[in-house]
């Protein structure tokens, strides 16, 4: 697994990772997002974002078929109010 990741997957378990308190989650994600940032500057966030993006764009191609689904119809539903 490279370093960015490495870190989406350190990111994305900081926010799974407390059931019962969400903002220690997001404190947490936010603390390895300033990291990439001090370090990497806006390249590094970038890395960042592409991976996140392509990882739950497997997810949700996973989920979608297992569920009989379009892939974008379940993207939608992620991003629903």
């Amino acid at each position: 697994m490279d370093y960015h990741r490495c870190l989406a997957h350190e990111a994305l378990s900081a926010v799974l990772s407390d059931d019962h308190n969400a903002q220690v989650g997001e404190a947490a994600l936010r603390g390895i997002v300033a990291r990439v940032a001090a370090v990497e500057g806006s390249e590094g966030l970038q890395r960042l974002t592409v991976d996140f993006a392509f990882k739950l764009a497997e997810l949700t191609e996973r989920i979608a078929t297992a569920e009989q689904l379009a892939a974008v119809d379940l993207a939608d539903l992620l991003f629903l109010d």
